[in-house]
């Protein structure tokens, strides 16, 4: 190789391991500092992915460096580590600052003694895509209001209905007029059952007495203390009715979910296989968001207890969401995560490719909008993730592992295989309506949006912390 090497010495803590000299590559001028590497300690064992498969996945500057053995003088222990790291498919790692290097022990054509090929990722990142890559598991980022649910509170109840009642007035289309009034009659059922619920702690629906049931809820870290609920579920309509602070009725919500949840979220974690690592990514308060989505996951199949705060994220409202953001704690890639989403814009541009975008759910306005369609929204969400997932998967083991599996130390960079992305594989399918054949956005929202949430429901959960 042409380019100038530096030599680098090797430690393992205080174990002395050897001399390398470190090659630049082509567009990178990395160079250790102090001329020292410093291993602070060694990956997990892979099952099945090659740790150069994993890496040419999740960096983002393919490889700093390499590094190659010239003498075979006392190179004993760099002899072990590569034998090690090789056949057990392991990496030596060091740390700079937020990031990791990993040292990958690379087969060479010429050289008998040991050579490395270097990356760095953000620490932690290679760890957790491991363990998602030999799994063939991928992550799944989900929004909530009108995505998967709609919610409102008396409150906003009142609003709507006020709304709509004006535009009635105005309105002289007779058609426009009695798809109005309908749509203002399904608001008025569900406030009135709104209301039961949050001054008697029961409903009469349709002739028959409902209670509340007491649900407790597990607390998402130990110091925070276990709340009890009083909640209301009427299965066969899709619809919850929840109390953010139980101490609170004004903050009293009924939630209709979106038809065939049961259906996409059965796919993620079927026969307990786990096929997508769940995330939720919403504009509304903390407290709504982590009740929304004990409604639509009660058993914690998906995101265990432990792990919500982390993985439940919220943006403050008028911001724009982005992966980057979700998986701030380096426990995912983008590449490696689809989003789904009522709307588009909301997310950052270099995520847009990677989000299906689904109609809004739009109970009052088009109820008739989820069963007009053989195939319904989230079922069509969960066709698009298998395919996805599908696609991924087999141009990884097909393609990436099979390339990665044939180089060699002396290769050039240009020959690595271009990084997935699952933007290459979102083919959205045709949902097959667009509620009353109108653009969204000639409706005023069905529930509470970001901003809303917060208006309504953070002062007064906050009331009962104290100052």
């Amino acid at each position: 190789m042409s380019r100038v090497a530096f030599k680098t010495v090797v430690y393992h803590g205080n174990l002395y391991l050897g001399e390398v000299e470190c090659v630049p590559v082509k567009d990178q001028s990395f160079q250790f500092p102090n001329n020292e590497i410093q291993i602070h300690y060694i990956s997990p064992t892979s099952e099945r992915c090659s740790p150069l498969s994993v890496l040419q996945t999740i960096s983002s500057f393919s490889v700093l460096c390499k590094l190659e053995s010239t003498s075979s003088i006392d190179q004993s222990n760099l002899i072990n580590l590569h034998a090690s790291c090789f056949y057990e498919f392991k990496t030596a790692v060091l740390l700079l600052g937020y990031e990791e290097v990993h040292l990958v022990a690379m087969p060479s054509k010429q050289k008998k003694l040991p050579c490395f090929w270097c990356y760095s990722v953000p620490c932690g990142l290679y760890s957790s895509c491991l363990r998602m890559l030999n799994l063939r598991c991928l992550a799944i980022v989900f929004d909530l209001d009108e995505t998967l649910i709609v919610a409102n509170t008396m409150k906003s109840f009142e609003y709507r209905i006020d709304a709509l009642r004006a535009s009635i007035a105005r309105e002289t289309d007779p058609v426009r007029s009695r798809g109005m009034s309908a749509e203002l009659k399904r608001y008025i059922d569900d406030r009135a059952l709104l209301k039961q619920y949050k001054e008697g702690d029961c409903i009469v629906d349709n002739g028959k007495v409902f209670k509340v049931q007491l649900e407790e809820v597990p607390p998402p870290s130990d110091n925070l203390e276990r709340v009890v609920r009083p909640v209301i579920r009427l299965e066969e309509r899709n619809i919850v009715l929840t109390r953010i602070n139980p101490e609170i009725r004004d903050t009293s919500v009924l939630v209709r979910l979106r038809p065939a949840w049961d259906n996409l979220r059965s796919y993620l974690t079927a026969k307990r296989r786990r096929r997508f690592e769940v995330y939720v990514c919403t504009m509304a308060e903390k407290d709504y968001a982590l009740e929304m989505w004990r409604l639509l996951d009660p058993e914690a199949h998906l995101i265990v207890p432990k792990q919500l705060l982390d993985r439940v994220v919220c943006v403050k409202s008028g911001s724009r969401k982005s992966l980057k953001n979700v998986f701030r704690d380096g426990i995912c890639h983008p590449r490696m995560a689809m989003v789904i989403d009522d709307r588009l814009k909301v997310w950052e541009d270099t995520d847009q490719p990677r989000i299906h975008v689904v109609p809004a759910f739009t109970p009052y306005y088009a109820p008739q909008a989820e069963t007009a369609n053989p195939v319904s929204v989230l079922c069509v969400a969960r066709n698009v993730a298998c395919n996805v997932r599908g696609g991924f998967f087999k141009e990884f083991d097909e393609n990436i592992l099979r390339r990665i599996s044939e180089l060699f130390y002396e290769d050039e960079i240009v020959n690595l295989p271009a990084a997935l992305d699952v933007s290459n594989y979102l083919m959205s399918e045709d949902a097959g309506f667009v509620p009353n054949g109108s653009a969204k956005g000639s409706h005023i929202p069905e529930g509470m949006t970001g901003s809303e949430v917060e208006r309504s429901l953070s002062q007064l959960v906050r009331h009962l912390r104290g100052p």
